[in-house]
């Protein structure tokens, strides 16, 4: 694909314009880009945070908390919206709302300003995180093109999580924890005149009805569940605090599939989960993300708390882990035009396996060249073969009238698959670090034989994952 190229195209409600294809691929690369980095940037900000604010550690588990629950509980519903009223204008508003509330909280001076500013970036993020995924894919069409796309999309969101450690720690460290928020503004400013100018913001045709009371369900379904996942990593699963809302959550998205499936213009419609390439693939990122986002976060702590980086030391090591991840995303559209997607998914799936074995075998004494960097690049170069192909496949077969819900689909996937990951994995790492320091009595190797059975778990998830590959439906030629 020819990025500099200005083409001029029709749509199916009949919209004629010239509209450059690098600037569209740049305005929704840079707003997932702003999303996936505010996951994890504000991470390495929390201590300057507490210590500015007066946060206590309930207040700071809100923080995050707040970002997550409105981020996940949204996404279903702001992936319709974008449907019913325009994909355009949706875009407009997530990124404009993302900015916004990216000041407020990088000016606030009370706890409770900077939690509802977390927020209401989570609630732009939901808007934010669907639309850019359907505008790509409404833009470019199904084939080699959009499959390229998809591919920079890929990369350069997963570049953001891997930058969020390293961005956090050098403007906590060297500017303040304000600017962890604030850096938002001028690229979101940036983003909305360029979306002004480029994005044909009218209206698609008359705007269906909004499934309201679907959309209730979701967001009270969606959020409750998330709530539980993320409390049960304090609480324990058994905890109150962590099982009352999981199940609330699981009662409500029951009541949610026999609503939607009575009515007639429905937030989800269930026939999409009839669609191979959509159900198989979206099991394949829920599985795939619960193996793969943790590791950011146990390499984080692997290096500070055991090799004894600093914050922004840390940051830089995951440098080399950012382009490898970025490389694998750009070849996977090159071998697809040759090799059977399922094959090229299947092969970085088992790349990114044996690179968590080994890094599962690291140690106290462990250093980057030995232990962080070989491991690292193979493992994100798999992920970034991985995850193109099978973003791809749910994406393909399904109307333009629809690529909008099934964005969000994948999202929540994304979402639930990471959250309930880590979970599970922190469980068990924090379990096994507490029968390592009584039996060794040191705390280093206790601590390091702990994060390595989370990288062991992850990658026995992650062949899971691999496996499900095998339930994506066979590619179809071009012009088959």
């Amino acid at each position: 694909m020819n990025h500099s190229t200005v083409r001029e195209r029709t749509d199916r409600s009949g919209r004629r314009g010239r509209t450059p294809a690098w600037a569209v691929l740049v305005l929704v690369c840079g707003g997932q880009f702003l999303v996936i980095l505010d996951v994890s940037v504000v991470n390495v900000a929390l201590p300057a945070m507490r210590s500015d604010l007066g946060i206590g550690e309930a207040g700071l588990q809100w923080v995050v908390n707040a970002y997550t629950l409105a981020f996940a509980g949204f996404l279903l519903l702001a992936g319709r919206v974008s449907d019913l009223f325009g994909r355009e204008r949706t875009f407009l508003i997530g990124l404009g709302l993302f900015t916004a509330a990216s000041l407020v909280g990088g000016l606030a001076q009370d706890p409770w300003m900077l939690i509802i500013a977390r927020t209401m970036q989570g609630l732009g993020a939901a808007v934010l995180a669907p639309t850019t995924l359907a505008v790509l894919t409404t833009f470019f069409p199904e084939g080699a093109e959009r499959t390229r796309a998809i591919g920079t999309w890929t990369a350069v969101g997963a570049g953001g999580g891997a930058a969020g450690g390293l961005v956090g720690g050098l403007l906590t460290d060297y500017l303040s924890w304000r600017w962890v928020l604030l850096v938002n503004v001028p690229i979101g400013a940036l983003l909305l005149v360029g979306a002004a100018l480029c994005l044909n913001v009218r209206r698609d045709g008359v705007a269906r009805r909004l499934d309201v009371s679907g959309s209730v369900l979701a967001t009270v379904g969606v959020a409750s569940l998330a709530y539980g996942i993320a409390e049960s990593a304090s609480y324990g699963w058994t905890s109150g605090r962590s099982l009352l809302p999981i199940v609330v959550g699981l009662v409500v998205l029951a009541l949610f599939g026999v609503v939607e499936s009575r009515i007639a213009e429905p937030l989800i419609p269930l026939k999409l989960f009839r669609i191979r390439s959509v159900s198989a693939a979206n099991a394949v990122l829920l599985v795939t993300n619960a193996a793969t986002l943790a590791n950011w976060y146990f390499l984080s702590l692997y290096m500070q708390n055991v090799l004894h980086y600093s914050p922004v030391r840390t940051g830089l090591c995951f440098i080399p882990h950012s382009i490898s991840v970025i490389l694998g995303s750009k070849l996977a559209p090159r071998l697809m035009s040759y090799v059977d997607a399922r094959l090229i998914g299947a092969a970085g799936g088992l790349c990114a396996v044996g690179g968590m074995l080994w890094q599962s075998t690291f140690t106290a004494q462990g250093t980057f060249l030995g232990t962080i960097l070989g491991p690292g690049i193979l493992t994100l170069f798999g992920v970034g073969l991985l995850m193109t192909p099978i973003t791809t496949a749910a994406t393909s077969g399904v109307t333009m009238a629809e690529q909008g819900v099934v964005s969000g689909l994948l999202n929540t996937s994304s979402q639930f698959g990471g959250a309930l990951g880590l979970t599970i994995l922190v469980t068990v790492s924090v379990d096994r670090i507490s029968a390592r320091t009584g039996a060794v009595g040191n705390v280093e190797e206790a601590l390091a034989s702990g994060y390595s059975l989370a990288f062991l778990i992850s990658a026995a998830l992650l062949l899971a994952a691999t496996a499900l590959i095998a339930l994506l439906p066979k590619p179809v030629p071009p012009g088959a």
